[in-house]
């Protein structure tokens, strides 16, 4: 049950209406959370920019993808996994790929790094070890990539709240995370 309303944006307000137009306009829906986070401008906005400046990141789109859904199974957010996972498949990434991310495994050993990366960034808030940054630059990660996978953990960590404090209404094929359904 939703928290948040969300904003129709046929009734948006002229701070929103053009946020909203740019999002259809670029995926061709409106998705729940974009309409949620309309109930504040500033919030859409800010998200609609670091998402943006992430997506000329040198991290690839669909490692973004893998890591979004290790970031959602990690906080156990609903939305965003349901809608990372779709994504994923936008992006042709095998369903056994998208799901092994949900357990941070990949075929892939510098994918496979950077998905634990991104969990041990999220599961200690940051302070991650020596050992960890150098296990990611071992398995062939940059410091611009490096920088990038805080990033696109913190957004992600950013929506996972959101999503759950909002209670948002999932728009995408529902994956329920395994914390949840093993509950």
């Amino acid at each position: 049950m939703p928290r948040l309303t969300t904003i129709d944006p046929a009734h948006a307000d002229a701070r929103t209406k053009p946020l909203l137009d740019a999002v259809q306009r670029k995926l061709g829906i409106t998705p729940n959370m974009m309409r949620t986070m309309a109930t504040s401008p500033a919030v859409l906005k800010g998200y609609l920019d670091f998402a943006g400046a992430l997506a000329g990141a040198s991290v690839d789109g669909r490692t973004q993808e893998l890591i979004a859904i290790a970031v959602a199974e990690t906080n156990d957010c609903e939305y965003c996994l349901s809608a990372h996972t779709a994504i994923g498949s936008l992006f042709k990434i095998p369903a056994a790929d998208l799901d092994a991310a949900r357990d941070i495994r990949n075929a892939d050993a510098k994918t496979a790094a950077m998905l634990r990366f991104a969990r041990t960034v999220v599961a200690t808030r940051g302070k991650v070890t020596d050992a960890d940054v150098a296990a990611l630059r071992h398995a062939g990660a940059t410091d611009a990539e490096i920088a990038e996978i805080v990033a696109i953990a913190a957004l992600n960590v950013f929506t996972n709240l959101f999503n759950n404090v909002a209670g948002t209404d999932v728009d995408f094929p529902r994956v329920s995370p395994r914390l949840a359904a093993a509950a």
